[in-house]
């Protein structure tokens, strides 16, 4: 089955789109919970990964190697959740964090701005004015993080497989043509595609490993991780024979990795 990511503005329907697929599907509904769980395995406080993701990168920020730690983490999370099929995701750039993954429909739900005030007013207790103020500060938000993180328009509809427009299409059809695209051949899980999935989970678990290691983080930034087949290989230059033997060290205590190769200035450890 398939994995399905909902891009969404702030109060366009999407989370209420995900329940819709949820129930019809039978498919688990993910959304903050995987913040939760990233925060949890490691180490992160919950409001800080929040706040590390939501919030639009300042001038000083871009020198700070936070957002990749946050990023690796939430990643890596997010994976976990959908290694098992039957997912569906509505949160933070789902369609980014796995990009490359051939069983994940990207959808993305616009709403006018005359549909998303009603819900802004009454869950913040807003007037119209300043409700359509919020929305517009979010979803500035989220195009500036993406472009940031990505280089990427969150807006471009390349970045998709489904944009849905709540105006003229009532939630539950947009929800029965979601559950249909779902269902075809093409974005059913293969054995290759899954293995990606791992893969990707392996990748972001180790460099958010490493990141969160106090005796490593700060060489983090210096190793190239790939992965492949639960093989980890990492490759870079590190200032000290110290830090190479800590990093090894490190990825191999970690149960999900079953080999690894690393190269440290062309030689072999």
């Amino acid at each position: 089955m398939a994995i399905i990511t909902i891009s969404r503005g702030t109060f366009s329907g999407g989370k209420r789109l995900a329940a819709c697929l949820g129930a019809t599907l039978g498919y688990r509904v993910i959304s903050r919970e995987v913040l939760i769980t990233a925060a949890e395995r490691y180490g992160v406080h919950e409001e800080v990964l929040t706040k590390g993701i939501e919030h639009p990168p300042g001038f000083w920020e871009r020198f700070s190697l936070d957002r990749q730690k946050y990023l690796a983490a939430i990643t890596a999370a997010l994976c976990q959740e959908a290694l098992g099929d039957n997912v569906v995701y509505h949160g933070h750039a789902g369609h980014l964090l796995l990009a490359g993954i051939a069983h994940v429909v990207r959808v993305r739900v616009i709403a006018p701005m005359a549909m998303r005030l009603p819900e802004a007013m009454a869950a913040h207790g807003l007037e119209a004015k300043a409700a359509e103020a919020y929305i517009r500060s979010r979803d500035e938000e989220r195009v500036a993080w993406t472009r940031f993180l990505y280089n990427v328009d969150w807006h471009d509809p390349s970045l998709y497989d489904l944009v849905i427009n709540l105006e003229r299409i009532p939630l539950d059809s947009a929800c029965l043509t979601i559950a249909a695209v779902a269902d075809r051949p093409e974005f059913r899980a293969t054995p290759s595609s899954r293995q990606a999935l791992a893969d990707l989970f392996l990748l972001n678990h180790v460099r958010a490993s490493l990141f969160l290691n106090p005796e490593v983080g700060a060489a983090a930034a210096m190793v190239e991780v790939g992965t492949q087949d639960g093989v980890v290989t990492l490759a870079g230059v590190l200032p000290s024979e110290r830090q190479r033997v800590a990093v090894l060290a490190a990825v191999r205590a970690l149960p999900e990795v079953q080999e690894v190769r690393a190269e440290w200035l062309g030689g072999r450890v």
